[in-house]
């Protein structure tokens, strides 16, 4: 098969790094059975990985493990509540018993909504920090500890710009992240010397029906939000994905520690004017 003839095959993700790059290597990643999770563990399969896709309803993994087969890929399902330690280490020894190793992990399970923080509850609060900044602890000890093992790895680690700009209505999220992102940069500076690379990738907005629901309902929000992207649009996820799939690759063997945003430039805050504008200074009055 003709190197444009794979490209054509791979999901749009995987297009950008040479075929195999994660072969005879095995990846996990939570979450991984919608969204940006997804498209991460399609690329990771499509370039080689045995795949492991893990997250809480085992039917989110149908649809993959049918494409695998489809597609030749080594793909396979753990069920999986990142907030449960004890599950998150039976994952961790099953994968490690299958397989003997675990070279990538991507700790991409995540809860949010929109609400004030005053009327924030406790339970509320405490689910999203379960799943984000409990859950990612949880998968990165155990995992790591199989990396550790054998002197090599990579974690990959998804926040979100807010985590060090705030958001209003996301205190619960933007702290979970904020957590995250200094776990990514403590983690990056502690396992460097087993070779293990730690890092994190801050998306923006991108498309996808369980965000749409929740973030903007209705065509006036999501006209708002996007509106405030520089570049005026959404991101796929398989862009986002793209990049997840390039920092876990060899050509980032000396990135650790580092957050790549990848947002369209809506991070760096809404401008005095609009792009263009000329703006002519007044005349001192006589």
């Amino acid at each position: 098969m003709s190197d444009s003839r794979q490209d054509e095959t791979r999901p749009a993700s995987a297009r950008w790094l040479p075929g195999g790059t994660f072969a005879d290597q095995v990846a996990v990643v939570t979450g991984g059975g919608t969204g940006l999770g997804l498209e991460i563990a399609r690329g990771l399969a499509a370039l080689g990985a045995t795949t492991v896709v893990a997250s809480r309803s085992p039917e989110h993994h149908v649809a993959l493990l049918e494409e695998a087969v489809e597609r030749g890929w080594r793909v396979e399902a753990e069920q999986l509540d990142v907030r449960e330690p004890d599950a998150v280490r039976r994952c961790a020894d099953s994968v490690a018993e299958r397989h003997g190793r675990v070279d990538v992990l991507v700790n991409n399970a995540a809860g949010n909504f929109v609400c004030p923080a005053e009327r924030l509850s406790a339970k509320g609060w405490r689910a999203v920090l379960g799943i984000v900044l409990d859950g990612t602890f949880y998968c990165s000890k155990e995992f790591g500890r199989r990396m550790i093992e054998r002197r090599s790895g990579r974690i990959l680690n998804v926040v979100a710009t807010y985590a060090w700009t705030g958001m209003a209505g996301v205190v619960h999220s933007a702290s979970a992240k904020a957590g995250v992102l200094a776990m990514t940069r403590t983690l990056a500076k502690e396992w460097a010397r087993y070779d293990l690379r730690v890092n994190a990738i801050a998306p923006g907005i991108f498309e996808s029906e369980g965000a749409g629901q929740r973030l903007w309902p209705d065509d006036a929000t999501r006209a708002k939000v996007q509106d405030a992207v520089p570049l005026k649009r959404f991101a796929s996820p398989d862009e986002i994905a793209a990049h997840c799939l390039y920092l876990l690759s060899p050509a980032c063997d000396y990135v650790n520690g580092e957050c790549f945003t990848v947002d369209g430039g809506a991070w760096l805050g809404a401008t005095m004017w609009d792009p263009g504008t000329n703006i002519r200074r007044r005349k001192p009055e006589a």
